[in-house]
């Protein structure tokens, strides 16, 4: 199960960056509601928000080591569950923008929604995936104090 999710995060990311930078133009807003959503071509070279620009070889290390450390945990992990299914989501965010800046040397985002800075559907399965991951360590920590 975990590598299906994998498989299907990171494919319709790369299909949805591959489509938008072959049809939107760089910095260029394509309004879909107009005043709420557009999709707006960006090059991140930074990380989330875009901070810490041009720290390539940073994020390149840093998302290695994440990769690996959650793949170590799933592969340990044999239950199907919320745990799993969270790490699978932050894993095949993490594998989309990693593929994004090893052979680009910059994440492709395209989702603009105006006050929120431009981001990718890896980027919305890693934000999934870790709110999952911390709503199930708070509820266990409910439960463990209770």
């Amino acid at each position: 199960m975990p590598s299906i999710i994998v498989f299907i995060i990171l494919t319709l990311d790369q299909l949805t960056k591959f489509l938008a930078s072959k049809n939107l133009e760089l910095n260029n807003p394509l309004p879909i509601i107009k005043g709420v959503f557009n999709l707006t071509l960006v090059y991140n070279r930074g990380a989330a928000f875009g901070i810490f620009k041009n720290q390539f070889y940073l994020f390149i290390l840093s998302s290695i080591a994440a990769v690996i450390l959650i793949y170590s945990v799933l592969k340990k992990n044999k239950r199907n569950n919320l745990y799993t299914f969270s790490l699978s989501l932050i894993l095949g965010g993490a594998l989309g923008n990693l593929i994004d800046r090893i052979f680009l040397g910059y994440v492709v985002d395209f989702l603009d929604f105006r006050i929120w800075p431009v981001f990718n559907l890896a980027d919305s399965a890693i934000t999934l995936g870790a709110l999952l991951l911390g709503w199930q360590i708070f509820i266990r920590e409910r439960k463990n104090a209770s």
